[in-house]
């Protein structure tokens, strides 16, 4: 014998007559009549892009120096700030996967990386150009 999904309850309201003159109405298992749930809990999904489209990053959500990584790459110090790239997008991808502990190690990583390719790259230019200048006095 298979089981019934459904059942009479004592109900206000619309409710029909059982022959015994007690209201009773026959509803399913997933229709039970209940008050709408919190605006927070009726859905699980994500926002609307309005509620969530601030200036501000997610509080959870590290941040992964994407930009600082790009722009390090502009230094010529080419094998520091392409692994310091590499990084960054290490870090956007855990991230997005779930693993904030290792987005925020890796992104510390790439700031690192990309301060390091920007310092050591101006401390070239600037070195290129003074030996540039002095070697060619003007006449």
């Amino acid at each position: 014998l298979r089981g019934s999904k459904s059942f009479t309850a004592a109900l206000p309201g619309e409710t029909e007559r059982n022959g015994h003159g007690l209201g009773y109405k026959s509803v399913s298992v997933g229709h039970l009549e209940a008050p709408p749930l919190s605006p927070s809990r009726l859905s699980l999904g994500r926002a609307s892009s309005t509620a969530t489209s601030t200036a501000a990053p997610e509080q959870g959500r590290p941040q992964d120096y994407l930009v600082l990584a790009i722009f390090s790459c502009f230094c010529p110090v080419w094998p520091i700030n392409i692994v310091a790239l590499v990084f960054s997008i290490m870090s956007r991808n855990s991230g997005q996967q779930g693993d904030t502990d290792g987005a925020r190690r890796l992104g510390r990583m790439a700031r690192l990386l990309s301060i390091v390719s920007i310092v050591l790259g101006t401390i070239i230019i600037v070195l290129y150009i003074s030996l540039s200048v002095r070697g060619n006095p003007a006449s």
